[in-house]
């Protein structure tokens, strides 16, 4: 588990990186990088660099984020129930330093079924993975 303080993770990362990742945080639809990315490789945790989605589990959702129908390893990705907002969903972060990445939803394609929805300012793409 990646423990730092909440002043080393503002030095780190930009003030909007930071709103989203460190404080749950959403960017705008149709805004990140990755959105509509269709680069080959590995999607890792923009703030402790753990992998966790690979760009073959990637789909077009049309929902304004990266959207994945599975995770690499369970293991990666911790997942918690948010009734923020008025509405009742499942928070996904990183298992390994509690970065916000989206939420999960269960109207994902086959053969799972889910939608890992993911703010492109929680991921980094390593495309020689």
């Amino acid at each position: 588990m990646t423990t730092k303080t909440e002043q080393q993770w503002q030095a780190e990362l930009s003030a909007e990186d930071y709103r989203i990742c460190r404080l749950k945080g959403t960017e705008p639809a149709f805004s990140g990088v990755y959105e509509s990315c269709k680069t080959t490789g590995t999607y890792h945790c923009k703030c402790c660099d753990s992998a966790l989605f690979q760009s073959e589990m990637k789909y077009d959702s049309g929902s304004g984020w990266p959207s994945f129908w599975q995770a690499i390893n369970n293991e990666n990705i911790k997942q918690i129930r948010d009734s923020s907002h008025g509405m009742l969903r499942i928070e996904v972060l990183c298992a390994h330093c509690d970065c916000h990445l989206g939420h999960l939803f269960d109207d994902g394609p086959e053969p799972t079924g889910l939608r890992y929805c993911i703010n492109s300012a929680s991921l980094t793409l390593n495309s020689k993975e």
